[in-house]
């Protein structure tokens, strides 16, 4: 079900398309600040930021499960990227568990669309043969470890930011207790 994370938040723009194996997942949020998203293996996709101080969410269950290893993101000016692997090479009828109407802020991304008879050919999504390391795209030593939750509180709050020196530096991981269930977690300041 997608819903809101809060009652005070908005949702951003979120456009998708896929390939028999991977999911692109684009949140369209130009100057986006305290980025947080979550992905638990069993396709749960949280994510929050703030633009001009207004608080955006996204909380939705995806179709299916997903492989956290082999999932991606990149932090951009003006959106956030996800390349999420499935666990299963196959086509997705939809994005989302729900059915029905998909939610007015979700949308198909038609610029990386490719169709299921199509992604055979050659090179047809465009995608294979880039580099996502030349991006700067996170991977999975970049999201931490750590138990399901409702919200991003699980961070503490009174840890004051000093000037980032790096790329590398701005991104931190949290590593939760072993006893709970692993999940992928990314933070962006």
């Amino acid at each position: 079900m997608a819903s809101l994370s809060s009652s005070s938040s908005r949702h951003p723009s979120v456009k998708w398309a896929q390939l028999s194996d991977k999911l692109f997942i684009t949140i369209e949020l130009p100057d986006a600040k305290d980025v947080k998203a979550k992905l638990e293996p069993d396709g749960k996709f949280i994510f929050s930021a703030t633009k001009d101080d207004v608080p955006y969410a996204v909380d939705v269950e995806l179709l299916d499960k997903i492989n956290l290893e082999e999932s991606k993101y990149n932090v951009g000016l003006r959106s956030i990227v996800y390349s999420i692997k499935k666990t299963e090479d196959k086509w997705w009828e939809r994005l989302l568990k729900q059915e029905g109407k998909p939610p007015a802020f979700l949308k198909v991304d038609w610029d990386k669309w490719v169709d299921e008879d199509e992604e055979s050919g050659t090179g047809a999504s465009g995608f294979d043969d880039m580099d996502f390391s030349k991006f700067g795209m996170g991977g999975p030593e970049d999201f931490a470890m750590s138990g399901a939750a409702d919200d991003f509180g699980d961070e503490p709050e009174d840890e004051e930011e000093d000037t980032v020196e790096s790329e590398e530096d701005a991104k931190k991981v949290a590593v939760g207790s072993e006893t709970e269930p692993a999940t992928h977690e990314t933070t962006e300041a």
